[in-house]
């Protein structure tokens, strides 16, 4: 982590009045009160939720099955195949990280969300730092058309088209490993 992003994190802690000692976080004395004092009671929180929203948690939920198969496939893979290729294994729980269910601020519907949140978008991480590291492995190449938001290994790939660089390069890609 950069000194700039540690001090940033830093400057966060001390406004919200917490520390994480040991993987674990704790707040100053006063905060947590703080937090039950400002939690919604599941009724109110229904009562004042847009209906549709309600209506639509089923859907989103619906993903809970596969995302956990992709977890698995993703863990096979990573378990199967990265040994083989020597690159380096992602390690999962530096991606998908569920913590906010310890909120105090937050009540039990809050919290399950915030939980499968955490999980699905810490997941979609993972995957994508598993696939970042196949890509670069094997085909480091960058697209011919502009990508939206490029994983973060993709502005090293070489260019669209780069023939003898890429005959000339790939076995460095795959030794960078």
């Amino acid at each position: 982590m950069s000194l700039e992003l540690e001090n940033e994190l830093s400057n966060i802690q001390q406004q919200f009045r917490y520390r994480v000692e040991r993987g674990k976080i704790r707040f100053q004395e006063g905060a947590l009160a703080t937090h039950k004092a400002l939690k919604e009671n599941v009724y109110h929180y229904f009562s004042d939720s847009n209906f549709l929203f309600v209506l639509t948690s089923p859907v989103i939920y619906s993903l809970a099955l596969p995302l956990f198969l992709l977890d698995l496939v993703l863990t096979l893979y990573q378990f199967i195949c990265f040994p083989v290729y020597k690159i380096k294994k992602v390690k999962r729980s530096e991606y998908v990280i569920v913590d906010r269910q310890h909120l105090a601020y937050l009540n039990m519907i809050e919290k399950a969300n915030c939980i499968y949140c955490g999980y699905a978008n810490g997941l979609l991480s993972y995957a994508l730092e598993i696939g970042s590291k196949t890509e670069e492995f094997w085909c480091p190449i960058k697209h011919a058309k502009k990508t939206r938001d490029p994983h973060s290994r993709y502005h090293s790939f070489l260019e669209y088209g780069d023939a003898e660089g890429y005959k000339n390069k790939l076995s460095a890609f795959r030794k960078k490993q």
